[in-house]
């Protein structure tokens, strides 16, 4: 039996190559993609999403439906200075033949997670307004999803915006507060994991760049931008991939390698740690019983405390052969 998956990104570099492992895995139902605010300008991650549809040979198969435009309470902020103006290394690529849908995105979750209750696996690889819009309209898809995968959020470590905050939780901390302490089934995929497991080398790209197939070449012309980004910026020989890795461990949970459940909240007023994921083990009742100030908590996140990194070059270099 196929897996149902519904797929929530604001599609630019790393987000297009996590949406190829599932557009080009046949065990993989990809019932929708929705869009969010995030990366680049809202319209161009929409066209990015159709175009990857398109790239990797399922143009008209799978819809895409636009979301929220805006964050909750703040500013809308980009990556643009990561990923190029168009969110795909400036490749300029034309609109693709196939075009979003009416449905706004909010219902779209909502609908296709409803009408299969227990089947549809989420993964969320942009900020998370959308699901948090979704959950506050129909509570009720929280227990009706299979499973939800996030890729957001540090794991006790330093962000890639702030030294607190991890890109996606400090664009929309107030959303990410809601879809964390929503009752998801879930799992966290940190970018304190992507910057040891989710980097793709350089040896590794030149060997996809290699294979020189129509997807392959379309994988190295829109990694671009985010390789010299990587490079020059993190000092890393390689290119950082940590939608893609999410998307890689939902498709084969044998990736995982060591997870824990743990606490998981959103600071969303600190000054200085606005976005910031607490990540901690749970505080148990004899803990406070020995200190009235803690109160018992009740793990509400399973966190992937390491991932198969091979596995998955494996299974990214086969997703663009």
């Amino acid at each position: 039996m196929a897996m149902r998956l519904l797929i929530d990104t604001d599609t630019a570099g790393d987000d297009a190559f996590s949406l190829l492992l599932a557009l080009r895995n046949p065990k993989v139902q990809l019932d929708a993609i929705t869009i969010c605010h995030g990366n680049v300008t809202f319209d161009q991650c929409v066209e990015n999403a159709l175009y990857t549809v398109e790239a990797a040979g399922r143009s008209g198969e799978v819809p895409v439906y636009p979301g929220a435009r805006l964050p909750m309470m703040r500013k809308p902020l980009d990556a643009a200075y990561v990923f190029g103006k168009d969110g795909m290394s400036d490749a300029n690529y034309p609109p693709a033949k196939q075009r979003p849908e009416t449905r706004h995105a909010v219902d779209a979750i909502i609908d296709t997670v409803m009408a299969h209750p227990g089947e549809v696996t989420i993964i969320a690889q942009a900020p998370l307004t959308n699901l948090a819009l979704a959950v506050m309209k129909e509570p009720a898809i929280a227990q009706a999803a299979k499973h939800l995968w996030i890729m957001g959020g540090t794991d006790n470590a330093v962000g890639n915006v702030t030294s607190a905050a991890e890109f996606n939780f400090y664009v929309d901390p107030e959303a990410a507060k809601i879809v964390v302490n929503a009752g998801f089934k879930a799992s966290l995929l940190t970018w304190t994991r992507s910057m040891v497991e989710g980097v793709i080398t350089s040896a590794e790209l030149d060997a996809i760049a290699a294979l020189d197939t129509p997807v392959s070449r379309f994988f190295t012309r829109v990694n671009r931008d985010s390789l010299a980004f990587s490079r020059d910026r993190q000092r890393i020989d390689g290119s950082i991939h940590p939608d893609a890795l999410t998307c890689a461990c939902a498709l084969d949970e044998s990736l995982v390698l060591e997870a824990e459940d743990c606490v998981v909240d959103v600071e969303t007023a600190g000054t200085l740690t606005r976005g910031y994921s607490s990540v901690s083990s749970a505080i148990l009742p004899d803990a406070a019983d020995a200190d009235p100030d803690l109160a018992p908590q009740v793990p509400n996140m399973r966190v992937i405390k390491r991932a198969d990194r091979d596995g998955f070059v494996r299974m990214m270099t086969d997703a663009v052969r």
